[in-house]
């Protein structure tokens, strides 16, 4: 979790025990490996959690030859905090408030998550998106190195309907005529 509520690590922990993921008595049984950064935390270590995180699965595909699922809740949060630091640096931001390194910081971790022939890093990652507005630098920069999205949104919810996936602003790469035909 990057730069999420305490309250929920620990729900997903208990949660992950109840269902065996996690082996209490023997973890070294245990099937996941958990980093948090709390919303309270300097923006330091919460940029830091996605990158502790990442070499995690990078250790798991490259040392144990496994196939990692990498979860990220939220990936915004690697983005806003390294914002933060940016302008505790003295750095002058670029666009709408965002660090000038934004683009490149997002592409150094999300180039990361790939196969080799050791093994595989597959990634869930859930971005806020500010206002709504998908055009916003930090959600953009991330959908440009995502393979597929799943857009929710709030009117289908209001309606009653859930999952509330919007079908048409929803993408994916395994659709693209181009590959379809």
């Amino acid at each position: 979790g990057v730069g999420e509520r305490s309250r929920e690590g620990n729900d997903l922990y208990h949660e992950m025990s109840d269902a065996g993921v996690i082996d209490q008595e023997n973890i070294e049984n245990s099937k996941v490996a958990l980093v948090y950064g709390q919303m309270n935390e300097p923006p330091g270590a919460r940029m830091r959690v996605a990158l502790t995180g990442l070499a995690m699965a990078e250790y798991f595909r490259d040392e144990k030859n496994q196939d990692v699922l990498l979860f990220v809740d939220n990936i915004f949060r690697f983005s806003q905090a390294g914002s933060e630091v940016s302008a505790l640096l003295g750095r002058s931001p670029s666009a709408v408030g965002y660090q000038p390194t934004l683009s490149q910081e997002m592409g150094m971790l999300q180039e990361r998550i790939t196969s080799t022939k050791k093994g595989s890093i597959t990634s869930f990652q859930a971005v806020y998106v500010p206002a709504d507005d998908l055009t916003d630098p930090a959600p953009a920069n991330t959908f440009a190195h995502l393979d597929s999205t799943i857009v929710l949104e709030r009117r289908i919810a209001e309606l009653g309907i859930y999952p509330a996936v919007d079908p048409l602003a929803s993408t994916s790469n395994a659709l693209d005529p181009a590959l379809v035909g």
